[in-house]
């Protein structure tokens, strides 16, 4: 048959024809195809006017040759199309993407890929390794010349297969140690002769998936033999890993011999300033500009994988269809709202404690990642985001670890007492005049000091926190104008991370009385408390409790939030994952009800507490994961009353059962889990809280009995605000399959996670549920999080999908690459 005029020809389809891994063009273009296979039918378009000219329209589309053609680089020839294909036939006729990238399968793409390469690989050979954390290999300390740092080993491998590694290489050494989850590993060696023949033969080696080696010089620090007797006899044991591994801590006297850095200088490229505010270096407008570009970025990776999830047989839904027009997003994204505080916002910062590059204690942040071999901690003078007074407080306790006797911890041995300094601020209520001096309006301070006092005596332990609450004390008072100090707290955490969990013990507590007492030592077991304002609101702040870092930008990130959930008198409000309660009580005097779920007790006693000192009586928070009780709150509160007409009943009826069985699965599911349960209420009222008494005479004043009629709304709306590894599966499916909740309002601190549990809510689902036949595949284990949710929404139960309505952006975090993301969804 002869073939039709370019002119006439439809483009096939373009999971046949597009080779490139970026958005789609077919959702962005005017020309898009009216069929995208079999499975998917779309509404037809008109055809290409007829014409003799095969140039492109005259209103050329912006991503009009910006993939190369498929078919033109596998069969090098001219594909059906002609010149009016949209891709690129060749490298000549491709052009830069709007966000100025090229088509990664593109030859320029490549070649400026292999140029970053390059480039990383310098810096990082500039920056070398930060390891300060030395290994007292065997019992024998390193020797200086003799020990040297191979980096980016294999992570998985252990101290055997470094050594197993070397002796196939047929290396000689005396001993070698690594730790599983790290990039770099540590070798002592005989003589000289073995290291030059190492570093000849190791250094630039590939291993493992494409690794190359680096060889650094060490120099471990000087023991601190004055701290060995501090401890007990009986330290616990640890794995073959750990064995043999003691701390290196530096004297008062070590200087820069005490260090372990490689040759060179390793502060070369890298200081505190670029780990913490990577765009402290940009002006402020041009940092929105970034963060926007890369939250729109993320935004398409939404409608893309929202489509490849759509059923077979299932019509694909109007927004993705509409993403075209507005350049492959999901929804419009409509800004980004600044932060009133740019520098100096952070009301909670976490100081790491470590050694410098020059081995001196130190309290302030990593300059890197862990597994990478980085664990120099430097001071955070240079940080635009941390409050002078959390600098001083760091400087002060600094001071005071140079003359401890207690050692500071090690994060290669998981040995040591003194682990973190986290300095809480509490705002009094201030004009915006006030907002470019923000110390001005800091009212209270508490500290909080982080030890693991595993293995050393009580008694040493008692003395040293006694002087540094007294150092504390007087730190805050030689300052003009003095410091505000509320509270001293001292947790104790065994664990190998940092983060501790919430129930984590407090061991002592010290209580700032006012006077010339400075700090006492409270003899009650009461958590302290700072407090905060937000929208004229005064919030109750326990140590462990959940607050937003960014005050005065979360007022604004609030009140977003409740004018895109169409608030009024008659709207039950969900706020799920509520923390310490501020957006439901920012939000009480616009809604008929809030119920409040936190699976923290402290954040719980603090919401409720809040509660009654703002006077708010329609606001109920529930103690508990929200997997394991929203399904129960949302049958108590949204179960229509037996006498209504049949349709509603046969509704209902239908809902019921989803929740039912949601229920189940919960139930099932919490028996496992009894102990990481912190409260549930059951259906007869009763309420298996681990809380404690006053939080549970607290709960009775501020939720409502079973035994009282509920109440009904007309209006059902979810303000949702998750930590950063998203939703749970379990509550993406009762929100999704909940009938009466038509408006959601999404507040995400990790646009990737909102991604992921979008296209769960936003997907169309099947009449039929399809099930997993194979339930021992373990091939999600490897998969992104926006691919687990697509494998997840096959399963999802027939039910009506939200839709994105629109988006915005709200700078929490100036000078970082973080930003809030709020996302608007109905149905």
């Amino acid at each position: 048959m002869p073939e039709s005029p370019p002119t006439k020809t439809l483009n096939p389809p373009m999971d046949h024809h597009d080779s490139s891994d970026q958005p789609d063009p077919s959702e962005n273009s005017s020309h898009s195809p009216p069929a995208l296979a079999e499975k998917r039918k779309r509404e037809p378009e008109p055809d290409l006017e007829t014409s003799s000219d095969p140039a492109p329209p005259p209103k050329q589309h912006p991503l009009w040759k910006t993939s190369l053609c498929s078919y033109f680089r596998r069969s090098g020839d001219s594909c059906s199309h002609g010149d009016s294909c949209r891709y690129a036939h060749g490298e000549a006729e491709l052009r830069p993407r709007p966000d100025n990238t090229w088509d990664p399968t593109s030859e320029r793409a490549k070649k400026m890929a292999r140029t970053e390469e390059k480039e990383k690989e310098e810096e990082a050979e500039d920056g070398g390794v930060m390891m300060t954390d030395a290994l007292d290999v065997d019992g024998e300390e390193s020797t200086s010349g003799l020990s040297k740092c191979l980096v980016n080993l294999p992570m998985k491998w252990s101290s055997d297969n470094l050594r197993n590694f070397l002796s196939e290489q047929g290396l000689l050494f005396k001993s070698a140690k690594k730790k599983r989850g790290m990039m770099v590993g540590f070798v002592n060696f005989e003589d000289a002769e073995q290291v030059k023949i190492a570093v000849k033969e190791l250094d630039g080696k590939s291993v493992g998936n494409n690794r190359t080696l680096k060889i650094a010089d060490v120099i471990p620090r000087p023991f601190e033999k004055n701290n060995k007797p501090t401890q007990k006899t009986e330290n616990p044991s640890l794995d073959s890993d750990h064995t043999n591994m003691t701390e290196a801590t530096n004297n008062d006297e070590a200087d820069e011999d005490g260090s372990l850095v490689p040759s060179g200088s390793a502060v070369k490229g890298r200081s505190v300033r670029d780990a913490v505010t990577p765009l402290a270096h940009m002006s402020y407008s041009d940092q929105l500009d970034h963060k926007k570009n890369s939250l729109a970025q993320t935004l398409k990776r939404l409608t893309r994988n929202a489509r490849k999830a759509c059923p077979n047989g299932v019509s694909l839904p109007e927004w993705i269809l509409n993403s075209r027009e507005i350049g492959g997003l999901p929804c419009k994204l409509e800004g980004i709202i600044e932060s009133p505080l740019v520098n100096g916002y952070r009301n909670k910062c976490e100081f790491s404690v470590g050694c410098s590059l020059q081995g001196k204690h130190t309290v302030g942040f990593q300059l890197g990642n862990f597994r990478e071999g980085v664990t120099a901690v430097e001071e955070p003078v240079d940080c635009p985001n941390v409050s002078r007074i959390a600098c001083r407080y760091a400087t002060v306790f600094q001071e005071f670890l140079l003359r401890s006797l207690l050692p500071v911890w090690n994060r290669l041995n998981n040995t040591g007492f003194w682990r973190q300094l986290t300095v809480r601020e509490g705002r009094r209520p201030c004009p915006m005049t006030e907002v470019e001096k923000p110390e001005t309006s800091i009212a209270e301070v508490m500290l909080i000091v982080q030890v693991c006092t595993k293995g050393f005596d009580d008694g040493k332990i008692k003395d040293e926190i006694e002087r540094l609450a007294r150092e504390f004390s007087v730190g805050s008072t030689v300052e003009s104008p003095p410091l505000p100090l509320t509270a001293l707290v001292i947790q104790d955490h065994t664990g190998i991370s940092n983060a501790a969990p919430p129930d984590a013990p407090l061991r002592y507590v010290f209580i700032n009385k006012g006077g010339d007492c400075g700090l006492e030592l409270a003899n009650d077991v009461a958590e302290p408390r700072i407090h905060d304002y937000i929208s004229s609101l005064r919030f109750s702040i326990s140590p462990s409790a959940f607050f937003q870092v960014n005050t005065l930008a979360a007022e604004k990130l609030y009140s977003l939030a409740g004018d895109w959930a169409g608030l009024g008198p008659d709207t039950l409000l969900f706020d799920v994952c509520c923390g310490t309660g501020t957006i439901g009580l920012t939000l009480a005097h616009r809604v008929g009800m809030v119920v409040g779920i936190e699976m923290n007790a402290s954040a719980v006693s603090d919401a409720q507490r809040n509660a009654e000192i703002n006077g708010i009586k329609n606001c109920r928070f529930v103690c508990g994961k929200a997997e394991d009780v929203i399904g129960s709150l949302m049958k108590e509160y949204l179960s229509l009353p037996h006498k209504q007409d049949e349709t509603s009943e046969m509704s209902e009826n239908k809902e019921s059962e989803v929740v039912s069985a949601e229920e189940n699965m919960s139930s099932a599911d919490s028996v496992t889990r009894t102990e990481d349960n912190l409260s549930v209420e059951h259906e007869n009222g009763s309420n298996a809280s681990k809380c404690s008494k006053d939080e549970a005479q607290l709960e009775k004043h501020c939720t409502s009995e079973s035994s009282t009629p509920v109440q009904q709304f007309k209006n059902v709306v979810a303000i949702v605000d998750p930590p950063r590894v998203g939703l749970h599966p379990t509550v993406i499916k009762i929100l999704r399959t909940q009938s009466r909740l038509r408006r959601l309002v999404y507040i995400s601190c990790n646009p990737e996670s909102l991604v992921a549990n979008a296209i769960e809510l936003c997907t169309p689902s099947l009449d039929k549920t399809e099930k997993g036949t194979n339930k021992n595949n373990r091939g999600w284990r490897n998969m992104s999080s926006a691919g687990l949710a697509r494998h997840r929404a096959k399963s999802m139960p027939n039910s009506e999908p939200f839709k994105p309505v629109k988006a915005m952006a709200v700078d929490l975090f100036p000078h970082t690459p973080h930003c809030e993301l709020v996302m608007l969804l109905e149905r």
